[in-house]
């Protein structure tokens, strides 16, 4: 596509703030940014170049809020196994990473925000290949967790009484923001177990204050009502997850604008690999996480009502969550349970940009970044047609390979 003033006339537009669809509208880019955004009745000078997408919608480029690049959704026990004990050389690991930002950028999806890993690799990754990279990448370096907690897998322990200065913030470059472990994962043997708080009230106070001062904002793993009222109080930016959480926190989370990512395909791609693996000794676990779904979609229903700020991510390289489809998957979720479709879109479009500080992304309006995804699909069959794009444009540039 040569540079220039570009129209791209489409048939349907989701601009991701959450209000209803436009039809047929004109999206003119220019110099890499939204320059206008007009009913496609009025005239258009002679001169522009017209692409048409009159049969198909437009959307913002997409957000993945929770990821693990290190880590793939890959149900193979030889695969996980050496994810699990890190055996891959810095080569393999800088391969992996690559190949999942070039899945994510396959499904539209133009940033996301890593959970962390125990070297820091991601966040080194991200240093080296920022100015390159067509994916935008946040990473925080280690998670940081409670000793002889849940964490190991994605960040480091924080040893009693050197809480935050002494080891806190020691990444090999600047953290995007800062990744706090509070509690453990859910049970897949028993429905509704809450695992206590990994850190004290005061002791998490002191680390998210210290990371405010320093401009990071904090996302905060948290299940179960106890450990995400903690981090919510304590003044996080974000609970990760947040399955048990209950009624009471949304509540406190709408009042101070913490921000929810729900993670609720995790659950949903347990419960289809072990129907899948058809083992009946496995049917147990899955009528588990079955509930585990049931309930968390019910939680996203009620933080729409309430007006919890909520971003989809994924959770991707858990168990069956591959990066880049699994977004749909999440997002198809998000209207099981209510939600609209344009609402949805918002969630995983604008709400995780500005998740990632990213203010001039995520939203199809005059003067943003022009970032946005086609699918030949009328507005309401959108999530299911997010698995075949028809056109993604990067900052107004039209990508063709991958």
């Amino acid at each position: 596509m040569k540079p220039g003033k570009i129209a791209y006339h489409t048939g349907w537009l989701i601009d991701g703030t959450g209000r209803s669809f436009r039809q047929n509208q004109v999206l003119i880019v220019e110099n890499g940014r939204f320059v206008g955004i007009q009913d496609a009745s009025i005239p258009l000078s002679p001169n522009l170049e017209v692409v048409d997408f009159s049969d198909c919608t437009a959307l913002p480029g997409l957000v993945d809020s929770h990821t693990h690049l290190l880590m793939s959704g890959s149900m193979d026990p030889d695969i996980r196994k050496s994810q699990l004990e890190n055996t891959r050389t810095l080569f393999e690991k800088k391969a992996l990473m690559a190949r999942h930002l070039a899945d994510y950028l396959k499904s539209g999806i133009f940033a996301v925000r890593e959970g962390g890993d125990p070297h820091g690799d991601t966040l080194d990754y991200k240093l080296e290949t920022a100015r390159t990279s067509l994916v935008t990448l946040a990473a925080p370096g280690r998670a940081r967790h409670a000793p002889g907690r849940y964490g190991k897998l994605i960040g480091i322990p924080l040893e009693p009484g050197k809480i935050p200065e002494q080891q806190f913030f020691l990444e090999k470059g600047p953290q995007d923001h800062v990744k706090i472990v509070n509690s453990g994962l859910n049970s897949l043997s028993r429905f509704g177990v809450e695992t206590p708080p990994q850190f004290s009230a005061d002791e998490l106070t002191f680390i998210i204050a210290h990371a405010r001062r320093k401009g990071l904002p904090v996302m905060v793993h948290a299940n179960g009502k106890a450990p995400v009222r903690e981090a919510v109080e304590a003044g996080c930016t974000s609970i990760e997850h947040g399955f048990f959480m209950g009624k009471d926190n949304l509540r406190r989370m709408a009042d101070l604008g913490v921000v929810w990512v729900p993670t609720a395909v995790t659950m949903s791609a347990y419960v289809a690999y072990l129907a899948e693996k058809g083992d009946p000794g496995d049917a147990a676990r899955a009528d588990v996480a079955r509930k585990n779904l049931d309930h968390q979609l019910e939680q996203i229903r009620m933080a729409g009502e309430l007006g919890v700020m909520l971003a989809t991510g994924t959770d991707a390289g858990s168990p069956g969550v591959d990066h880049g489809p699994a977004l749909k998957a999440e997002i198809e979720l998000f209207v099981i349970s209510g939600m609209t479709v344009e609402m949805a879109i918002r969630s995983a479009s604008r709400q995780g940009a500005l998740l990632m500080g990213l203010v001039d992304r995520g939203e199809i309006t005059t003067g943003m970044r022009a970032d946005f995804i086609v699918v030949r699909s009328r507005p309401h069959t959108t999530p299911a047609a997010l698995c075949d794009l028809v056109c993604r444009v990067v900052a107004g540039k039209m990508i063709k390979e991958g």
